[in-house]
């Protein structure tokens, strides 16, 4: 475990990553502060552990973000770690969802990482240490139909975070963006109750998803190196690269994929 501090804040933390990564923080003696907007996931996830504290929150609404980084800190004092993991997932061919949606993945997925971000970093600049670890994800760079708008929300999220991470370097402040693959996650229900993409079928049936709690310990090696930026699984490795070299091919196996 990378985390040696002693409060922790978790977005998202009512399922999913964030879940895990709480329940982790927590078993190892840190008192965790879970941020969701799911007050019976947050139930769930602090069950059994009495160092988890509880906070129903809107990340895309600044003001309760900022209001909630108070309560916080006022209980159990400066944040050592922030985990924004807060994020939705559901899927559609672009024209044939609406305006309202796609703009409502934006809202969640980037305006939350900013608001939470703005909330909390500063404060760990100006103290010099601290973690601050964003979820982006590798369909920011490796793009799917029917994750139009998440693509766009992810995008966006991967530039934010990594122009923070360069503008802050030397800060003390351990700033890591990770880009994971498709993972074992409620994400996962989201996208299959909505269109279904063939991909995310594919990647259901054939097993490809990765593991969950294998993305997390991942994700805490590579901040315990100094990674700033990180694509855990040899999957998100391999798309990210085929993006970047070869463009083209990517699309057509994506495209193969959803025709068959």
């Amino acid at each position: 475990m990378a985390f040696r501090g002693k409060v922790a804040m978790i977005t998202g933390g009512a399922s999913g990553l964030g879940r895990i990564c709480a329940q982790r923080l927590a078993k190892g003696g840190a008192h965790v502060a879970i941020v969701d907007i799911d007050e019976a996931g947050l139930v769930e996830t602090a069950k059994d552990h009495p160092t988890i504290d509880r906070y129903v929150c809107d990340v895309t609404d600044d003001a309760q973000v900022v209001e909630t980084v108070r309560q916080i800190e006022d209980r159990r004092g400066p944040l050592d770690r922030v985990t924004h993991a807060a994020g939705i997932m559901p899927t559609s061919p672009l024209l044939a969802s609406t305006s309202e949606r796609i703009k409502r993945l934006m809202r969640i997925n980037y305006d939350g990482t900013v608001n939470v971000a703005m909330a909390t970093l500063p404060a760990m600049v100006k103290r010099g240490a601290g973690d601050f670890i964003v979820f982006g994800s590798v369909a920011g760079h490796a793009l799917t139909p029917h994750m139009g708008a998440y693509c766009a929300s992810k995008a966006a999220v991967n530039a934010f975070v990594e122009v923070l991470i360069w503008e802050n370097r030397g800060s003390g402040v351990r700033i890591h963006l990770t880009c994971p693959p498709l993972t074992k996650t409620p994400l996962l229900k989201q996208a299959l109750e909505s269109s279904n993409p063939r991909t995310i079928q594919q990647g259901i049936e054939k097993n490809i998803a990765a593991d969950a709690d294998h993305v997390v310990d991942l994700i805490e090696d590579a901040v315990e190196r100094g990674a700033r930026i990180s694509f855990p699984t040899p999957m998100a490795k391999g798309l990210f690269a085929m993006r970047r070299l070869a463009p083209k091919l990517l699309w057509n196996i994506i495209l193969r994929s959803e025709a068959s």
